[in-house]
């Protein structure tokens, strides 16, 4: 544990921690873009400072270039184009009149801030409209004639144009290119997640610490895959069939899903196989493989993002034949020790077995879509004539009316956190009018970007703010007194805008802290700055976080605390759904598995896990006596996923299972499973203690018998039919994994239920004391 006084530096660097990922050169070097095109128009025309309303608009419509496919893109810069020209023209309208300007303020940001209800790309384009309709009021807007205000709208879509011409320009070169991107970036993730996989067995101390950096990966995967799908649809929903290279990269998508579903499945067996002794003897082998598993998906995300990288699997290969041969030689050494071989050591041999049939299963797969990746870029239709391509489910949605209609009420947290925003953004506004503050429109947008739905976002957004303007600052200021060259001034102003976002996707406080000394520089050039204007945009922005903190807590909070349980609830039934159909697919082994159904349910169920993480760090980012006690909540959502994990194993398995070999009393099991989480999920939505426990190892007894007797037997085979394949053989192969995966569900059940029993503790004794 650090001292106490390294803490503050502790956190203090916490604020400036870079995301995984790389620096996005791209964006920096557009941003370059958007703002000299600008410039350079005003300069050869002779109106450099009308041009600064361009400047504006195009930095503002470039904001919201996410990502997506073109037209998602398409739709986002023109709604954002038109959108920051018309509330630049209803600034114009509205400014010289404070009471006038008021309840317009309030109006513009209402509406703005009720945008998020239809997801992402509209609450951005909302945002960036809200942004220039606080500049605009403060900076540009006056009581000009008609033709000035037009001549400005003009300037103001001119900028949005050239920020969604530099958005679009390859639509037509490279029509594909964001569905590319967005496959390869999960066999990116996937290679990042598969690394983290194979750090479990490295040091058994440091398990809870690799558990949560493997979830976090696991939650990335999923979102990466999500984004994906999304992607892919908006690229080829319109056409009645996707082309040839449409189809290639679903495939991908489809064998990116197999290879998440199948790590989780192996870390299943690495988990338990770690900790015994046979694994040692494999580990090196084992961890060769894993680390060659995340170069090859690291090298199959390059090829699909470039187009043309070739994919080399020798060292796969090679590793794959090393683990063979040292798999082949345990095998001999514990065929020949047949009378020193106890079940419980055949068990562990079984694992072993599962895990190195695992890895090859991994490698073949790889070497599927590397054939995909060649033919992609060839052209070529060879590797998926006789795949069986289902395409993306699409979402249901309600009509634009129905959605505003159904949130327009204080049990919406998106209304609330639009009328807090209005609420807020408008007394900022107001007090720096009527106190004269100097570039008093900072404090409104502090207000403004800092103010997010939950409190733990806020004060988050606000630290990094003050704290990266306030280093910002300092770098400002002290660049005006050193720079007095107008070349060299110009060139720090580009620099630190590339810096800046570039940097912008891995670290917010890095992005302020750079980002301010570029403005400083900017109003010191046309001469409303001097070295007051350093200080003055530190307090303005401490001055509107405070406001944004006031805000958050006071007005209308949303508390996680008394979110979270309708989350968990709805997170234990969605993993409800998926272990009753994969155990309905063990239980009726002659008809044919519904594998599209255990996939969505599989998919529901991880979404609705990774937004159970997320509600429980919003939680964490509350205020101590509001979070309430926190430590049953962490458990739950551990053992949560460590249940998730456990069911998508035996769904993994049930690919293996001939249904030749039935297990005795698993629908016995699986229904008391089913009965207790039916129960939890009604005592957190209640807000009661659940019911007791069954003893839930009584009704794996039978299992675990037969497993030992079938162990026994193999063990006493080994004399006569050391390497035949007879019936036990194959009835191990079937059940041992079965049961094993069995026994973990009973404990993580066993974890849930007593997290949920501390949880609804408290909230018993207090109505006991009432």
């Amino acid at each position: 544990m650090p001292s106490v006084p390294e803490r503050p530096l502790n956190w203090l660097l916490q604020q400036f921690q870079l995301k995984p990922g790389k620096p996005a050169i791209s964006s920096g070097l557009r941003t370059l873009a958007l703002v000299g095109g600008p410039i350079g128009v005003g300069i050869l025309t002779e109106r450099a400072a009308a041009s600064t309303i361009a400047v504006m608009a195009a930095l503002f419509v470039g904001m919201v270039d996410v990502g997506g496919a073109y037209r998602q893109k398409a739709t986002a810069t023109i709604s954002a184009t038109i959108g920051v020209t018309i509330v630049f023209l209803i600034a114009n309208l509205v400014s010289h009149t404070l009471w006038l300007a008021i309840p317009t303020t309030f109006f513009v940001i209402f509406i703005a801030g009720l945008a998020g209800l239809y997801g992402r790309i509209p609450a951005t384009v909302s945002l960036v409209t809200s942004l220039m309709f606080v500049v605009s009021i403060a900076k540009f807007a006056s009581l000009p004639d008609l033709s000035t205000v037009l001549q400005q709208c003009a300037l103001c879509l001119a900028g949005g144009a050239w920020a969604t011409v530099l958005s679009l320009g390859l639509w037509v070169l490279r029509p594909y290119k964001p569905a590319m991107q967005a496959v390869a970036a999960c066999y990116r993730t996937l290679s990042k997640f598969i690394g983290s996989a194979s750090g479990i067995g490295s040091n058994p101390e440091d398990r809870q610490e690799w558990a949560t950096r493997f979830l976090q990966a696991q939650d990335n995967v999923t979102q990466e895959l999500v984004s994906a799908r999304s992607v892919w649809t908006a690229v080829w929903t319109r056409q009645a069939a996707a082309n040839l290279r449409g189809n290639q990269l679903l495939v991908l998508l489809e064998d990116a899903t197999q290879i998440s579903n199948s790590i989780v499945a192996l870390v299943e067996v690495l988990a338990i196989a770690s900790e015994r002794p046979l694994f040692e003897r494999m580990q090196r082998e084992i961890q060769q493989v894993m680390e060659q598993l995340a170069i090859a998906l690291k090298m199959l995300s390059k090829a699909i993002a470039k187009d043309k990288n070739s994919v080399h699997l020798e060292d796969l290969d090679r590793a794959i034949e090393a683990l063979e041969h040292q798999w082949q030689t345990l095998r001999s050494q514990v065929l020949n020790q047949t009378n020193s071989v106890q079940t419980d050591d055949y068990a562990e041999f079984v694992n072993i077995s599962k895990m190195t049939a695992s890895l090859k299963l991994l490698a073949e797969q790889l070497h599927t879509d590397a054939e995909i990746v060649t033919d992609l870029q060839r052209g070529e239709r060879r590797s998926i004539a006789q795949r069986d391509i289902s395409l993306p489910m699409q979402p249901e949605r309600s009509s634009i009316i129905d959605t505003l209609r159904n949130n327009l009420s204080f049990r919406s947290v998106l209304f609330r956190h639009a009328l807090r925003l209005a609420l807020i953004v408008t007394i900022a506004e107001f007090l720096a009018e009527v106190l004269q503050v100097p570039q008093g429109y900072w404090v409104t947008l502090t207000a403004l970007v800092a103010l997010k739905p939950d409190f733990g976002g806020t004060s988050q957004a606000t630290v990094q703010r003050v704290i990266g303007t306030t280093l910002g600052g300092i770098l400002g200021i002290a660049l005006v007194l050193l720079l007095h060259n107008s070349v060299a001034i110009a060139i720090c102003i580009l620099l630190l805008m590339f810096a800046a976002m570039s940097l912008r996707p891995l670290s917010y406080g890095i992005f302020i802290t750079l980002l301010t000394p570029v403005i400083i520089l900017l109003l010191n050039v046309t001469g409303t700055g001097g070295l007051q204007i350093g200080v003055l945009r530190i307090a303005d922005t401490v001055a509107g976080g405070v406001l944004a903190l006031l805000g958050s807590y006071l007005l209308f909070p949303s508390w996680e605390r008394q979110q979270l349980p309708r989350q968990l609830e709805t997170t234990i039934r969605a993993n409800l759904a998926y272990f009753q159909q994969v155990i309905a697919s063990y239980l009726n082994p002659g008809q044919n598995p519904s594998f599209d159904s255990i996939r969505n349910l599989r998919h529901q169920a991880a979404l609705e896990n990774a937004n159970a993480a997320a509600a429980a760090q919003r939680l964490f980012g509350e205020p101590r006596h509001v979070q309430g006690e926190v430590e049953p909540v962490t458990t739950l959502i551990l053992y949560i996923r460590g249940f998730f994990s456990s069911i998508t194993t035996l769904a993994e398995h049930r690919r293996e299972f001939s249904g030749e070999y039935l297990i005795a009393d698993l629908k016995q099991f699986a229904d008391v499973i089913v009965q207790v989480l039916e129960n939890l999920a009604d005592a957190i939505q209640q807000g009661q203690p659940p019911q007791p426990l069954p003893a839930l190892d009584t009704y794996l007894e039978t299992i675990h018998e037969h497993i030992e007797q079938l162990h026994a037997t193999r063990i006493s085979e080994f004399a006569t039919n050391p390497s035949t394949l007879t019936a036990t053989v194959q009835a191990v192969r079937e059940r041992t994994p079965v049961s094993t995966e069995l026994d973990r569900i009973a404990r993580e059940i066993a974890a849930m239920h007593s997290a949920i029993a501390r949880n609804a503790a408290p909230k018993a004794i207090a109505r006991l004391q009432k």
